[in-house]
């Protein structure tokens, strides 16, 4: 009955746990070791011959019901858990990874993405070529005899670029490479990269899995071989794990994950379709519409848009600050995925440490503006726009 059960269902049950107490609310287990029985049973424990917790950092019942949730959730067999969106990134990509092994990864990359595989795993002698993700040409030539990787985010952080994520995978795993795919503005409702090939599926689950600002949490998803052959260890002695109190405040927050993300998503759409018409705007990217440009691929790998919209303004950096200063609703913050709408300007936030030359190979202009949609009433978001563009010249 339970495997038959619909995503909605799922992200209220699914992986629940209860104690001897009965709880309604999942049970918050805050503490850092276990207990055994017997040193029989410890030692059973330690050699996987038992199930149960062993130490916080491993895992705890709080993490096990989240990481089952979002299994069920992402279609995946395994789970892990971490303290940030990062933390998943970082773990997911170096688990795997030796010195001399080659990443080829899309360069429209959230900052600290990027460095991860541009500055850091550099250090420890593992090779990096950037690509433009949008044409399959570009991942298959940077392909070398040692290229163990591929990472990509699709839609990208800013500009909504969307990587054809079969494609990649399919010339990937021809190379006898694994590829990581970071999913976060699609969503798990509305693209899934395990189903088009991709191995490795991460969050930053601070963004719609929380959704309501009050936590950093990410999560690491594949297959159960994987997760306990090659990540595991990674995992378990490095320590990037999620507090489990932070696992209880994302648990909340995926009871209603499906209800904000497709608020989120409807207000997002309608508030593109008023920007792409309004005179002091130079262009307007959102997956939703038929003029983005890799429109063809949208409709192949996701089946609902996006909470975010990148537009740019005609004045630059000068009507971008006045636009963000003079929004009521709209809260300045680079966060995303929240439920109150957030807007950020990426070339001084979020991408201000990439060179200019790189900001403009990514199409991030002085204009660029990035918008989360939160769940406020859409035709008030439309309203507080308006009245802020009528403050910039035409």
């Amino acid at each position: 009955m339970k495997n038959s059960w619909r995503p909605q269902t799922k992200l209220v049950h699914g992986g629940s746990l209860r104690s001897q107490f009965g709880e309604m609310s999942e049970g918050i287990f805050m503490t850092q070791g276990f207990l055994y029985e017997t040193s029989a049973d410890a030692e059973a424990r330690f050699k996987g011959e038992d199930d149960g917790f062993i130490y916080a950092r491993y895992g705890s019942p709080t993490n096990d019901m989240f990481e089952k949730r979002m299994c069920a959730l992402e279609g995946a067999e395994e789970a892990r858990a971490t303290a940030s969106g990062m933390a998943a990134v970082s773990a997911a990509i170096l688990c795997q990874l030796n010195a001399g092994d080659h990443i080829v990864a899309a360069r429209a990359l959230f900052g600290s993405c990027r460095w991860v595989v541009e500055t850091l795993a550099p250090k420890y002698g593992i090779e990096c070529t950037l690509v433009d993700g949008r044409d399959l040409k570009n991942w298959e030539a940077a392909i070398r005899p040692n290229t163990k990787l591929f990472f990509l985010e699709s839609p990208t952080n800013p500009t909504l670029e969307v990587v054809d994520v079969k494609g990649v995978c399919d010339l990937a795993h021809q190379a006898g490479a694994r590829v990581v795919v970071d999913n976060v503005f699609a969503t798990a409702l509305y693209q899934k990269p395990l189903e088009l090939g991709a191995d490795v599926v991460v969050y930053s689950a601070t963004k719609h899995i929380d959704g309501q600002g009050r936590c950093l949490g990410g999560v690491v998803l594949s297959s159960k071989e994987w997760i306990e052959e090659v990540l595991q260890d990674y995992f378990r002695h490095t320590g990037p794990a999620l507090s489990p109190f932070n696992a209880w405040l994302l648990m909340k927050g995926l009871e209603t994950f499906p209800l904000r993300v497709k608020q989120q998503t409807e207000t997002a759409g309608r508030l593109a379709d008023f920007l792409a018409g309004q005179k002091q705007i130079a262009k307007v990217i959102y997956p939703g519409r038929d003029d983005h440009p890799q429109a063809d691929i949208i409709k192949k790998q996701m089946t609902g848009g996006s909470s975010l919209i990148a537009f740019d303004l005609k004045g630059g950096k000068e009507a971008a600050f006045k636009l963000q200063d003079a929004l009521d609703i709209v809260s300045i913050s680079n966060n995303l995925g929240d439920a109150k709408s957030l807007i950020t300007h990426p070339a001084t936030t979020t991408h201000k440490n990439l060179s200019e030359d790189a900001r403009e190979e990514l199409g991030i202009t002085s204009g660029t503006i990035r918008f989360s949609a939160g769940i406020e009433d859409g035709d008030d978001l439309i309203a507080d726009f308006e009245q802020a563009l009528s403050k910039l010249p035409g």
